[in-house]
């Protein structure tokens, strides 16, 4: 299996642009993992002997694209999770959906329930047993015939966030099935993309942007032209 884009290596870290249907990291599938796929690569590119240490850092739902950031020492891995923790990342998606937004902007706050059996969360305006607080901000960035196009900082890192608190307005992401789009996308994925990912560099701590490019299909590509 080829390699995703590689967007940024050092003898820290590794990220790559997520394709639709790559799984970060091995589930009950069996499916060969992103994951093993960036160590094979680090193991033949660096002649490695033996196990090539491979942290991952932070996941992306199968069926999305985008930006992932993988560690290549533990200590990087210890730093990168702190960061994650604490907050200190920025996030920015892009997602097509077919209903209108509510606002041209919106900060949206949740309690998101996850359902480890059905593999599926759910948002709900008011807090519940088990849920945790969820939020994110949104802006209209554009709009075709059909679609409207947004962008969308995450400010929590929930289980299927985005997806649940957008199908929660009425807003569900294109070719999402399992949140209430009607039908799916050709090759299983959906119309939502991990397009930045802001954070410190472990060792050094000077700030770092990556960017990953959408998945070429014409929606995205409308998206592009309307975004420059």
């Amino acid at each position: 299996m080829l390699l995703p884009q590689i967007l940024y290596e050092d003898n820290h870290l590794i990220a790559v642009n997520k394709r639709v249907s790559d799984i970060v990291q091995g589930d009950k599938t069996g499916d060969i993992s992103l994951d093993e796929i960036v160590k094979g690569y680090l193991k033949k590119k660096y002649h490695k002997p033996g196990d090539v240490f491979l942290g991952v850092i932070h996941r992306l739902d199968r069926p999305v694209s985008g930006v992932i950031l993988f560690a290549r020492t533990s200590k990087a891995l210890s730093r990168m999770n702190e960061q994650f923790k604490s907050r200190e990342t920025g996030k920015i998606y892009w997602a097509v959906v077919q209903n209108r937004p509510p606002e041209e902007e919106g900060h949206l706050v949740h309690y998101i329930l996850r359902d480890r059996d059905k593999n599926k969360s759910f948002a709900y305006n008011r807090e519940r047993t088990g849920t945790k607080k969820a939020e994110l901000i949104y802006r209209i960035a554009g709009r075709s015939r059909k679609y409207w196009f947004l962008e969308i900082r995450l400010l929590t890192g929930r289980h299927h966030q985005i997806r649940a608190q957008l199908a929660a307005i009425g807003c569900p992401v294109r070719g999402d099935l399992k949140y209430g789009y009607p039908r799916s996308d050709p090759g299983g994925g959906i119309h939502l993309h991990a397009r930045e990912l802001h954070f410190f560099h472990p060792v050094g701590r000077r700030e770092i942007k990556l960017i990953a490019e959408p998945p070429n299909d014409a929606l995205w590509q409308a998206f592009l032209e309307m975004y420059a």
